[in-house]
């Protein structure tokens, strides 16, 4: 081997992956394999020292920044973390330490799965937020970040800090991302790291907004007063910061170990991506004695967990349809234990995925947990795969109606634009029965899909024709049940406006756009008849959604729904709180604070709403109460402050 021509070849290659990583959010290969290529690196280059390259990323944290960002130049240097894939190398980093500290204790802490971020506070301020990039030049994302809720823009005390920590996307939000990603025929994110690093990127700061990441900080940057890395963690958390407790303390390696094998059992639990854990001297006194290398810090290190990966055979695939007409395929496979759990499915996204990975039946392919239920396909095994496949067929018809799909050049999804589509419409009954929508009780997916294939229903207007006999007819449906489910339908008719609006499951309208919206035209025979600049004039209201609104009410097909819904007694009035001028609160802004013993936040909220109060989430000199429950914090001292009134919870119940 050409051990000069190796190192070119893998310093290019890493460098290439890290710009993919780290500036364009789209990594074409997985940590693990990063993590190989990397170690191979560093052991050539221990060998062979005079071979290190200049551009060698062993030299540097990161990657450069974006042209399109303003570049951020930090005040101290932001280390990255030597990285461990073994027992053995953990050990060796403690006999390390211990050269230098003879009875070390340690802090293990989870390393999160996100994007680093900087935080620079000024008189409790937040300055400036930025990205890690290289470690000495970030860029600047703060008002990117003043759109996370859980970053405080002001802190408890007025000082002057550099706070470090990572910005990341909880599971639940990604999958809802990706959802309505697929909903809009855009690619998935591959797993959340990418969806929080792509978010933090945008510049259009409401969808950052709108995504909900969340944080944890860890470090203090600038100098810190504390003793311990613990008592770091206390008093950022104690100026309004987000740390994580997931937390232990060490003495030895034995403890270490046994943490880290406890937090991986657990890992799959967590509301959050976690890809290691982090073990440090807890004393400040003892990091600064032991110091930094080039690159490192001497008193830390990230033990990683191997990679989630399995191996198995695609047999065949499914292309199913949701509701908003997008095919997505899904590929069947042998079974194989991955995550601790067996798994015979993985989504392959969109077609253009299919393509890029060049995916054909009987390929065998590594499959990864993406963050989300159902594994994704990571790579083919081309040097397994049998000769003379042939590349998969993509349908040109929809699997549940056979109408033309559409590609449309805006999206990489697959479409059934036929309204009468069976799938799309058992998909949107599902939607029509759920909570959040029109609430009926026991019409979950085993009984839509009933009423289908016995042709009871075609659309949710069938759904008010239904008999208790007609409900007797679908298996496992007895007397009582049918009587029960027929009197959910029958109640149904009767919610506010807005659930059926939402349950009609119209593009771009949500539960809250659906409630703005009834709450300004009261009316859905006003909502359907109402033009784009008159739904757009409400606030929260954007051109996309009113546009969305009106295209929809314009169909024949919609036009022929709603006389049916009507004819069949479905409500069409907004049925909530309207406020009056002689109301108890009106004109009033209340605050609520603190825990409630009787009432849940949505009830207090509602009643307040009833009584013609606008209810705030913050204490200003505007506010004229403030109804605090147990364990109120600091919104009640500042309205103690500020001479505001101040209501218990029981007050609030008798008025």
């Amino acid at each position: 081997m050409n051990v000069e021509l190796e190192i070119k070849k893998l310093t290019e290659q890493l460098n290439q992956y890290a710009h993919e990583y780290y500036t364009l959010d789209n990594p074409s290969v997985e940590d693990a394999e990063y993590d190989r290529l990397y170690r191979e690196l560093v052991g050539l280059e221990k060998d062979n020292p005079q071979l290190v390259r200049a551009d060698s990323p062993t030299h540097r944290t990161g990657d450069v920044v974006l042209s399109g960002f303003e570049k951020y130049r930090h005040d101290y240097q932001l280390y990255s973390l030597q990285d461990a894939f073994s027992r053995e190398e953990l050990e060796a980093f403690d006999a390390r330490v211990r050269k230098q500290i003879a009875q070390p204790e340690y802090i293990c802490e989870l390393k999160i799965d996100g994007l680093s971020l900087s935080l620079v506070y000024e008189n409790g301020m937040l300055q400036v937020a930025a990205t890690r990039g290289d470690g000495s030049i970030g860029e600047n994302i703060t008002e990117q970040v003043k759109r996370i809720k859980d970053v405080p823009l002001v802190l408890k005390d007025p000082i002057n800090i550099v706070v470090r920590g990572e910005a990341y996307l909880p599971r639940k939000n990604f999958q809802k991302l990706n959802l309505a990603r697929e909903e809009e025929g855009l690619p998935a994110f591959a797993n959340p790291r990418n969806a929080a690093a792509g978010t933090l990127r945008q510049l259009d700061t409401k969808v950052v907004a709108k995504r909900g990441l969340a944080t944890f900080l860890y470090q203090e940057a600038s100098p810190a007063t504390n003793d311990t890395q613990a008592e770091v963690l206390d008093y950022l958390a104690s100026q309004g910061l987000v740390v994580n407790t997931h937390r232990v303390f060490a003495k030895n390696m034995t403890e270490i170990w046994d943490f880290i094998e406890k937090v991986a059992a657990q890992r799959d639990t967590l509301p959050y991506d976690i890809d290691g854990v982090v073990i440090k001297v807890n004393q400040l006194s003892q990091q600064e004695t032991l110091g930094f290398t080039v690159k490192f810090p001497k008193w830390a290190i990230a033990y990683k967990f191997p990679a989630e990966l399995a191996e198995t055979e695609i047999l065949s695939v499914d292309w199913t349809v949701g509701r908003t007409g997008v095919v997505t395929p899904t590929a069947n496979m042998t079974p194989v234990l991955l995550a601790q759990t067996k798994v015979a499915r993985a989504t392959l996204h969109n077609v253009d995925y299919i393509k890029e990975k060049d995916i054909r039946i009987g390929d065998k392919v590594v499959i990864y947990k993406a963050g989300d239920i159902i594994p994704a396909v990571q790579r083919v095994l081309f040097d397994k795969r049998a000769e003379h496949t042939d590349p998969l067929a993509i349908p040109t018809v929809c699997p549940a109606c056979q109408s033309e799909l559409q590609h449309f050049e805006d999206e990489v999804a697959l479409r059934c634009i036929n309204p009468l589509c069976p799938a799309q419409l058992r998909e949107k009954l599902i939607h029509f029965a759920s909570r959040s929508a029109m609430n009926i009780t026991g019409l979950g997916v085993a009984v839509v899909t009933q009423l289908f294939d016995k042709q009871l229903i075609k659309d949710v207007a069938d759904l008010y024709q239904l008999s208790v006999e007609d409900l007797l007819k679908l298996d496992k449906v007895k007397e009582k049940s049918a009587e029960k489910l027929y009197q959910s339908i029958q109640a149904s008719k009767e919610n506010s406006v807005e659930k059926l609006i939402f349950g009609l499951g119209i593009r771009h309208v949500g539960a809250k756009g659906a409630k703005i919206i009834a709450e300004k035209l009261t009316n859905l025979d006003h909502i359907a008849a109402a033009t784009v600049e008159e739904l757009s004039a409400i606030a929260s209201i954007g051109t996309v959604l009113a546009e969305s609104l009106t295209k929809y009410f314009a169909l024949d097909g919609t036009i022929k729904l709603l006389a049916e819904l009507k004819a069949a007694g479905v409500n069409f009035d907004y049925l909530g709180p309207v406020k009056r001028d002689d109301a108890l609160l009106s004109g009033k802004t209340v605050v609520l604070t603190g825990k409630l013993s009787q009432l849940t936040r949505v009830q207090a909220k509602e009643k307040l709403e009833n009584l013609g109060a606008n209810v705030s989430g913050s204490v200003s000199k505007n506010t004229d109460i403030v109804v605090a429950g147990s364990d109120a914090g600091s919104k009640l001292t500042k309205a103690q402050a500020l001479g505001i009134e101040i209501w218990t919870e029981e007050e609030l119940i008798n008025l």
